[in-house]
């Protein structure tokens, strides 16, 4: 098969080699051979200034030094004022608490460097994984061009405006992130990987292989390999187009041989099919893995080499069946998340986005919605390999404005080409099961916002055409008067291959019986409803999974889960300052289990039995209230000194039918669960001991769970994550600090002890951080409050082997260390 991109001559001889024999991977070249990291060495400046720095005589010796990706409005600002610029946040920002109070503006990043003489004659190209915002690139002084969107990456071709091999080049960046135009932290710079392609100029294209796995079952797959290839050169090229498939021990399971002639400044695109005998299949429980390799040789000369993992799987979706993969069927165990990394801002660094993933996959998690932008490309490896299914999402607004200063600025002229990006960068990844082309825009009921959603769709079908298409759709909060769900929201669905539902799980069974067709997914759902909608899920093959909001705690939309006390029918969607954090995960800011976290694991029977405590006094005149988003102010804890004698109220979440309550060895009472229920709820007096909570099926105790009252607070102790790491500086150690008792065990009272860091050796400290959604101090000094008896540093190498020593200390505590090793 062919397909002409540009007009041409075009002759080719395709012939097909199936084999099965045994070859060395570690022979091939990398496809980062003709594609290296450009994150070291750029000079840095925060200033408003409009011109000037894009000139290459520019003097910025005076300019900070830094490695990428970079995010500034994680720093501290320069001046400091008390209540009103604190750490990174400014009470005053543009975003207020949907930004998390941080700063944007404008920064300017240059770099300088030279080609080696090898390069002469190359087609050289720099690609940029994500700039948060409106960024401006030149090279030598020349403009080449502009990209708004913060999170779709874009490449430029330097090579017209290069110097010679040894001469000096300076690229340069503006980015202006600027006004009210995001409704979550978004950070600020060049906050993912830059990387530096030379080519020559017969070459495959930047992000030009497409591998596609049309026919799957256990003992064979058929797989396509489609490359498209540019000739750069003035005259026609004859080549030969070899593909190879090697599986995860590295040996040969597949061939393709192409004799190709290409004429002189054309690009084509030619598909090869490999046979796989007896593949190993890709899914979220195995994520075997696969390499492809597309070479062009002339003369038996390797000219252009791309090699990529690549996942062989089959995804059927249909609301009979529900999602099959692989034919067995899979219930989506979803979280939303956002793209920041807690202490570190939104920068994307390999290790940052491994530990995400992991700790997702270990609290039960087997799906991630990316809202509401694309990912770095380095989180969709981390999902692939780890083994994560992933909804890609494209845009938050199209047309109509969510914020003045929000995409729907740029929507009209750049929405093909950021959709265009968003998929061939990421069509590769065996992860990706539905592409979204929106969230609850504004606009979607509408006759325009219909024919969007149908151009869109349209545009998403022709670039990959082998995974349906969503969009979360919500109810009409923001346009009662025009619309309502039932006469409005069919039109949409009946475009949409799969139905997005956020916080609309009540129409679930009513429109099913209506549309018996429809796939539906609930895109968005609030945490206290996990119970119900699981049920939904497991009763209904229509009903494809459910994600929470969120999966994990984010910056912005501050304090969307709150709790508290209030008169009357006040309700507080977000609150103020100094509130940064969203604070509605399973896990928090560091990535520690929140109560609702334990209660999903009884949901989804990962543990039989949980126990949380929740101190509630209610102030006369008031009542207490959880936030749609929010959860109960419990904690998984029998330590609550001063509170002898008060009434706590104890939450025993279990399937099991009967509840038993023991509290240093004597029956305090007992409870029977509804069937529509999982949770038991005992007021008991508190006193220090062991509360203990048993469950009970037909008489028979088949789980308990028990919680100890625990001593002062007597220590500190450090766990890092890994304590061998690579001397890289995308390699990262989380290092958990915790305030232990003599006996050490975690004292969870313990929220204002601030800990003193200490480092030695080839490393720094990346960041500090605790769960406190209101802790506004620094994640940059060497010293931070814990929260709940706990705390986090990121240990960052500075590049070079060695050992690193991380040092804790605190007033009236013992103090500990930890050592990193770097190879």
């Amino acid at each position: 098969m062919e397909k002409r991109i540009t007009k041409g001559i075009l002759k080719i001889s395709l012939c097909f080699i199936f084999a099965v024999v045994s070859t060395n991977l570690m022979a091939q070249t990398d496809s980062n051979l003709r594609t290296r990291l450009f994150d070291e060495g750029w000079s840095f400046k925060l200033d408003s200034i409009e011109s000037g720095p894009e000139k290459p005589d520019f003097d910025d010796s005076g300019w900070r030094k830094l490695d990428l990706p970079h995010d500034w409005s994680t720093e501290d600002v320069a001046i400091q004022i008390p209540d009103s610029i604190v750490g990174p946040f400014y009470r005053k920002s543009d975003g207020q608490t949907f930004d998390g109070f941080t700063y944007g503006g404008t920064g300017w990043y240059r770099k300088s460097f030279k080609l080696s003489k090898a390069e002469e004659g190359k087609n050289i190209f720099i690609q940029f994984d994500g700039v948060y915002m409106n960024s401006d690139v030149w090279i030598n002084g020349h403009h080449l061009g502009n990209h708004p969107y913060g999170y779709t990456p874009f490449n430029y071709e330097l090579t017209p405006y290069l110097n010679l091999p040894g001469q000096e080049n300076v690229l340069v960046v503006k980015v202006r992130n600027e006004g009210k135009n995001s409704r979550w932290y978004a950070g600020s710079g060049i906050y993912r990987h830059v990387q530096l392609t030379v080519v020559n100029p017969l070459h495959i294209d930047i992000w030009g292989v497409n591998v596609t796995t049309p026919e799957v079952s256990e003992t064979s797959a058929k797989v396509n390999v489609a490359t498209t290839i540019t000739n750069g050169e003035k005259k026609d090229e004859d080549f030969i187009l070899f593909t190879q498939l090697f599986n995860a021990e590295g040996h040969n399971v597949g061939k393709g041989e192409s004799k190709v002639t290409i004429a002189a400044g054309e690009t084509l695109e030619t598909s090869q099919v490999l046979m796989v005998e007896n593949p190993a299949l890709w899914s979220a429980d195995s994520p075997n893995r696969y390499t492809v390799q597309v070479e062009i040789q002339q003369k038996a000369k390797t000219v252009d080499k791309v090699s990529l993992p690549v996942g062989i799987r089959d995804i059927k979706i249909d609301a009979k069946n529900g999602l099959l993969v692989n034919g067995k069927p899979v219930l989506l165990k979803g979280g939303c998340i956002h793209h920041d990394n807690g202490s570190l801002g939104s920068i994307s660094i390999e290790a940052a986005e491994e530990r995400k993933i992991k700790l997702l996959k270990e609290s039960g998690f087997n799906a991630v919605r990316m809202s509401h932008n694309p990912p770095s490309s380095v989180l969709l490896e981390v999902c692939d390999r780890l083994g994560m299914y992933v909804i890609d999402e494209a845009f938050d607004a199209w047309k109509k404005t969510k914020f003045q200063d929000d995409y729907h600025l740029y929507f009209e002229e750049n929405w093909d080409k950021d959709l265009t990006a968003m998929i061939h960068r990421d069509r590769n990844h065996p992860s990706i099961i539905l592409w979204s082309i929106g969230n609850e825009i504004r606009e979607r009921a509408s006759d325009e916002g219909l024919q969007i959603t149908q151009m869109l769709l349209d545009r998403v079908k022709v670039l990959d055409p082998t995974r349906k298409v969503t969009e979360a759709v919500c109810d009409f909060w923001d346009a009662r008067r025009t619309y309502n769900w039932e006469e409005h929201t069919p039109a949409i669905f009946d475009i949409l291959e799969v139905g997005g539902y956020n916080y609309m799980d009540e129409k679930y069974e009513a429109d099913h019986e209506k549309y018996p067709d429809r796939i539906m997914l609930g895109t968005e759902s609030y945490p206290s409803k996990a119970y119900e909608i699981w049920q939904l899920l497991q009763k209904h093959s229509y009903l494809i999974g459910d994600f929470v909001w969120t999966a994990m705690d984010y910056r912005g939309e501050a304090g969307c889960a709150n709790t508290g006390f209030i008169k009357g029918k006040q309700r507080k969607t977000f609150v103020q300052w100094p509130w940064f954090n969203a604070f509605c995960g399973d896990l928090d800011f560091v990535g520690n289990k929140k109560p609702q976290s334990f209660y999903r694991d009884v949901v989804w029977d990962r543990s039989p039995i949980e126990m949380m405590v929740q101190k509630l006094e209610v102030p006369e005149g008031m009542r207490y209230y959880v936030n749609d988003w929010g959860w109960p102010d419990e904690l998984k804890s029998w330590s609550w000194a001063g509170s002898e004698g008060d009434t706590l109220q104890v939450r025993v979440y279990t399937k099991s039918k009967l509840v038993k309550l023991e509290l240093n060895g004597k029956l305090i009472g007992e409870q029977a669960i509804a069937d529509t229920s999982i949770t038991a709820l005992f007021n008991v007096p508190y006193q220090p001991g062991t509360l203990v909570a048993k469950a009970y099926e037909n008489g028979k105790e088949v789980s308990s769970t028990l919680l100890k009252t625990v001593g002062k607070p007597a220590a500190i102790r450090l766990i890092a994550d890994r304590t061998t790491i690579k001397a890289n500086r995308n390699d990262l150690a989380y290092v958990s600090v915790e305030i232990v008792d003599a006996e050490g065990n975690l004292v969870p009272y313990a929220d204002d002890i601030e800990i003193n860091y200490t480092i030695t050796g080839p490393g720094e400290i990346a960041g500090v951080g605790n769960g406190n959604p209101i802790d506004i101090s620094s994640f940059q000094q060497p010293k931070k409050k814990v929260y709940q008896g706990k705390g986090m540093v990121i240990v960052r190498p500075t590049g070079i082997p060695g050992e690193i020593i991380l040092e804790a200390i605190a007033a009236g505590m013992d103090k500990d260390r930890v050592k990193i090793t770097l190879h």
